[in-house]
């Protein structure tokens, strides 16, 4: 099984904390967020990971080196020369993953104590191309489901920009907001779309599922159990998770 941890963020959000260490391996609780992710993925069954590297990339790389990479195979996309974005990034870690099996995606700066194998499984039941981790929390920019949690387009409620392959979307009956929590589980068959679907080599991949949401089924999933979620990118957040691994 594969999975890629995107953790080559600048993480300007955090000020000094980043100013000389990469966001991954800002520490929560005494443990680097990116051990804290391995592990995560690791006790879920993963045994291949990739880990994308941009700001302070040796740093990563000497740390993954000192600890084995965790006992498990770890490859390392490179971005020195350029940070590509969720989207580009993906793509361009795509040469690592076994063409076969799902891709588990989870950002770095994620604290959440979810059971992954469960959405693995909703996955993979649904023959989705895409499981998005979702939840009703307050957020400046959510997704747009159906009632069967279906992906249908994205909207940000500061500016009111809409976007979705369907126009009427937001006045459509059922349609529901929620917040992406930055993990995914993506079939790798969507790359051939991923290939044609930007000019750049750089692009976020939320657009591309907004966009790509008529033709493709790509789903929301929450779990069924309360869960603990925090983006540890703000000051403030990692004074939150703290108190949660406490």
């Amino acid at each position: 099984m594969n999975a890629m941890i995107f953790a080559a963020g600048l993480g300007t959000r955090l000020g000094a904390i980043t100013s000389a260490k990469p966001k991954a391996l800002v520490e929560v609780g005494g443990e680097p967020m990116l051990k804290r992710v391995i592990l995560k993925l690791k006790n879920a069954g993963i045994s291949r990971m990739v880990v994308n590297v941009h700001h302070f990339a040796d740093a990563i790389v000497c740390y993954l080196k000192a600890n084995d990479n965790f006992g498990i195979d770890i490859r390392i996309s490179d971005e020195r020369a350029l940070l590509l974005d969720t989207g580009g990034g993906l793509l361009k870690a795509r040469p690592f993953f076994d063409s076969n099996e799902p891709i588990i995606v989870h950002n770095a700066d994620i604290l959440t104590d979810f059971d992954i194998s469960q959405m693995l499984d909703s996955h993979i039941e649904s023959k989705a191309d895409a499981t998005l981790l979702v939840a009703d929390r307050r957020t400046s920019r959510y997704l747009l489901f159906d009632a069967d949690r279906r992906m249908k387009g994205w909207k940000n409620v500061t500016t009111g920009e809409i976007r979705s392959p369907w126009p009427d979307i937001v006045s459509a009956e059922g349609i529901v907001p929620l917040a992406f929590g930055g993990v995914h589980i993506i079939k790798p068959s969507i790359f051939s779309k991923l290939e044609r679907y930007s000019d750049s080599s750089k692009f976020s991949i939320t657009p591309f599922y907004t966009d790509q949401c008529a033709d493709l089924y790509i789903k929301g999933y929450t779990p069924e159990e309360s869960f603990h979620w925090i983006d540890i990118g703000k000051p403030q957040s990692l004074i939150e998770a703290e108190n949660i691994v406490s």
